[in-house]
């Protein structure tokens, strides 16, 4: 249907316009199997379910169906389906004096006017394209822009192709009056290809506002014309400005996000005058953190369930609990418990992460990176990926017994002494594992 649709937009302007035979086999054979298969899909949409908008559910009731259907596309689907040409070849072939005086007339002429109600089925092409968009935004945000600019790039072509066709249907429906381009440019009798052509270099001219044509337009028929392709010009090139731009920020919002982030804080930095070392440190370490894009996830995970909270900070901290051996043989909702109460942080390399003597509010694991404790005596222990530090004064509410420093860049991720205890609370025998760690870790300090 969607190829039908498109075939049928494009070709039956053309055969309206530049083929004033229109009793050849091929066009007849296209004409009836077009119509008879859009009358098939009139039918059909009777017995289609519809997607409820609210939900996932599908509407299947016939009479409900029915009814809404009749409200909405019922009418401009049925008009687009009337086949006028062959109420017209019907008549023609009685050869009545009726009909013989309504072709002296030349009222049979505007049966061409009436055969542009097919191209009322461009609002089938908007609504099967519309599904085809919501498919693909479903699997890849990228087909799905892609799919947007190629429709609108496909209707402004589409757009410059009908007004094409108008530019010579006009003033053929006139018997090509002296005044109008096609007499002064001498192709009333040319071939039409010739026609098609300069009638869309004509309407392309006006649509993109860069001239008119070959001339610029004298009769009254021309003038009105000229006009109308230069509004519809003018509003097809500020959508197309205005959805390119939004396209092209939607592709990547988290980066633009990032960057409007960091021009904020190039502007404070600029302001307080921070020195060039500081403001090179600041520069790295956001390119570490947020390493070029930039979500709200407090918000993005506040707004899901529960389990699905769960599932997507499981997958993010895999790394952490594979590495770790703490949570390698621990109870599967203790880890769950403690991955959902962790907070992303980034240190620098010489960055202090604990100082010996402060009050601890946190302890912290270690992700990726490498980092040194210290202690009084000067001694240096190395940690790395999936060890974990800060957690004795939590367990014994009193001061830091060391200080931790940054080797490297480091990803950790913190728990802070509510969520600590919190989490505890609920699993007492893994306050047994800590407690023997801890101990294990103040006799060798």
């Amino acid at each position: 249907m969607l190829l039908l649709m498109m075939g049928n937009l494009i070709i039956l302007p053309v055969g309206i316009t530049f083929f004033r035979d229109e009793n050849t086999p091929s066009w007849i054979i296209f004409n009836v199997v077009s119509d008879t298969l859009f009358m098939v899909d009139l039918v059909l949409n009777f017995r289609t379910g519809i997607m409820k908008e609210d939900s996932t559910e599908i509407l299947l009731d016939p009479r409900a169906i029915r009814q809404k259907y009749l409200k909405t596309w019922f009418l401009v689907d049925f008009l687009s389906s009337i086949p006028v040409d062959y109420i017209f070849l019907m008549v023609d072939s009685l050869d009545s004096e009726v009909y013989r005086t309504a072709r002296a007339l030349r009222i049979v002429r505007f049966t061409k006017i009436l055969s542009l109600l097919r191209l009322l089925r461009l609002s089938r092409l908007i609504r099967y394209i519309h599904q085809w968009e919501e498919i693909f935004h479903m699997t890849y945000d990228l087909a799905s822009a892609m799919v947007r600019i190629v429709n609108l790039i496909g209707m402004m072509l589409l757009l410059c192709h009908w007004d094409g066709c108008l530019q010579f249907l006009v003033p053929m429906l006139q018997d090509f009056p002296s005044d109008c381009w096609v007499s002064k440019n001498l192709m009333v009798n040319d071939t039409w290809g010739v026609q098609y052509s300069y009638a869309l270099f004509k309407a392309m001219s006006h649509m993109l506002c860069i001239g008119y044509g070959a001339q610029a337009p004298e009769g009254m028929t021309d003038v009105w014309l000229t006009m109308l392709s230069m509004i519809v010009g003018a509003t097809c090139y500020a959508m197309f400005i205005g959805h390119a731009t939004a396209l092209i920020q939607s592709l990547d919002s988290s980066r633009r996000q990032y960057q409007e982030k960091y021009k904020q804080v190039e502007q404070y930095m600029s302001f307080h005058k921070l020195p060039a070392d500081l403001r090179q440190k600041i520069h790295e370490y956001y390119e570490h953190r947020f390493q070029g894009k930039m979500f709200d996830e407090e918000n993005i995970l506040g707004e899901l369930s529960e389990p699905l909270k769960e599932n997507i900070v499981s997958f993010n901290c895999r790394s952490l609990v594979a590495n770790m051996p703490l949570f390698a043989n621990a109870d599967p909702n203790f880890v769950t418990a403690v991955l959902t109460k962790l907070r992303f942080e980034v240190f620098q390399p010489a960055d202090f992460i604990i100082r010996e003597g402060t009050v601890g509010r946190k302890m912290y694991f270690i992700q990726h990176g490498r980092v040194s404790v210290l202690t009084r005596g000067n001694k240096e222990t190395k940690l790395s990926d999936g060890s974990y530090f800060g957690e004795i004064c939590l367990l014994t509410r009193g001061r830091r017994t060391a200080s931790v420093r940054a080797d490297t860049y480091c990803r950790l991720y913190s728990l802070s002494v509510d969520s600590f205890n919190e989490v505890l609370e609920e699993h007492p025998m893994m306050r047994r594992a800590f407690e023997t760690v801890a101990v294990d870790r103040l006799d060798r300090i």
